[in-house]
């Protein structure tokens, strides 16, 4: 072990001198740990922000695609009849892709559904409740009801929650299904109508699809909504992260006139706006550690002021400027890479935790952070990501080195004859 790294360790207070230590000692040995500490909590806090954010995005992801299909192929401008004619030609060929595991035809219109005085602009999909389990878990979302009763020729349709209660219907009412086309007589525009019998009611806990979006059979989708939607198959791949790399290939792969789209496209918006927020709060996060490597430049600083005479010795005695800037070098880093490890080692802990520490911290104190009357969950969602603690546990060495050099450099320009005369 080189004389500048041992130094250097017992100025951070993590290898002790063979003597009794000074109260000079010790005083410094106390603000390099306080520095430490500083970023070891700034790093957990990032980490565990970070990991409860990932969570939320996992948790809405995952109930948007208990509805949704990971792809949907649709032919604008073409008829739906023919394309639910030749839907099973489409899958087969989407099916050679190796990542496609299951497929289904749809309907995709907007329309109004009234009831009453009532009057709602809702998402409506057709889909074969015989084939639908092979691209979504919409079966398992019902509360009332079932998609199996959605057979054609029936004119049922299912609800999402937060429509049926806006509309005040339940199972067995019935509602009336407005197309936006229609036609036109001496009275004036009449649009398209059809009374709709509500055969079951579901709940992702999504309430944007709750809220605007309705399931009927494909085929009486297809003879309400001739002239307007789109009409194609939907389809479930592997692995859902490679949806855009898969769309683009069948896109590629399929006759003219068809378009792929993936799940990412259709929620565009949303996802844009959780990562510029992710992004934000990292930044106003990482300020904490920034705050960190500030206050151990300010350790540093106070260091060598305080250690004038020690400096002014070793350069006596024939140590080099380059050496005594090693010195601090090794004081700095050593309290950024002990802080980074222990934030990184907490942060990790809590966020690997947080569905246990978080219930005993609401069961201590009688709180509730996430009420289900008002939230869509009822438990903080954590997922770790180990590109996340990376880049947060790199920040924070980079940081930290940053904020000793400038120290090193001072302590490398002391004059040892001017030190020890006013000594």
């Amino acid at each position: 072990m080189s004389y500048e790294f041992w130094i250097g360790a017992r100025y951070a207070g993590l290898a002790r001198s063979r003597r009794r230590g000074r109260s000079g000692d010790r005083f410094v040995s106390f603000i390099a740990a306080s520095s430490m500490a500083g970023i070891a909590l700034g790093v957990a806090a990032l980490i565990i922000v970070l990991s409860v954010m990932n969570g939320f995005q996992v948790q809405v992801r995952d109930r948007m695609l208990s509805v949704l299909p990971h792809i949907e192929l649709y032919a604008p401008g073409v008829p739906h009849q023919d394309v639910l004619d030749n839907w099973k030609e489409i899958a087969g060929r989407a099916s050679a892709d190796a990542a496609v595991k299951g497929a289904a035809p749809f309907v995709a219109a907007q329309g109004m559904i009234a009831r009453g005085q009532a009057l709602q602009g809702v998402q409506l999909r057709g889909i074969d409740p015989t084939e639908e389990d092979a691209v979504s878990g919409l079966s398992g979302q019902f509360v009332a009801g079932s998609s199996d009763q959605l057979s054609p020729g029936s004119f049922g349709i299912a609800l999402g929650l937060q429509l049926a209660r806006a509309l005040r219907v339940t199972e067995g009412d019935t509602v009336m299904v407005l197309a936006p086309q229609g036609s036109i007589s001496p009275a004036g525009f009449t649009p398209r109508m059809r009374q709709f019998t509500v055969t079951g009611v579901f709940s992702t806990g999504h309430y944007e699809y709750d809220a605007a979006l309705a399931f009927l059979n494909v085929e009486d989708a297809a003879r309400v909504f001739r002239d307007s939607g789109s009409s194609g198959v939907r389809l479930q791949i592997s692995d859902m992260q490679q949806a855009p790399q898969v769309a683009r290939r069948l896109q590629a792969e399929l006759p003219g006139g068809f378009v792929a789209q993936d799940w990412t496209q259709n929620n565009r918006t949303w996802f844009a706006a959780v990562q510029t927020e992710k992004r934000m709060m990292f930044i106003i996060l990482t300020l904490i550690v920034a705050v960190a490597a500030f206050n151990l430049l300010s350790s540093l600083v106070m260091a060598v002021k305080d250690k004038r005479s020690d400096i002014a010795i070793l350069r006596s005695i024939g140590a080099t400027p380059r050496e005594i800037a090693r010195i601090f070098l090794v004081q700095g880093c050593l309290i950024g890479v002990v802080g980074t490890a222990l934030g990184v080692a907490f942060g990790c802990l809590v966020a690997f935790n947080v569905d246990v520490i978080v219930p005993f911290i609401e069961n201590l104190f009688g709180i509730e952070f996430l009420p289900q009357q008002i939230y869509f969950i009822s438990q903080l969602p954590s997922e770790p990501q180990m590109q996340d603690i990376v880049v947060v546990g790199v920040t924070s060495l980079v940081l930290s080195l940053l904020a000793t050099l400038y120290p090193s450099w001072r302590a490398s320009g002391l004059q040892p004859a001017q030190v020890l005369r006013h000594d």
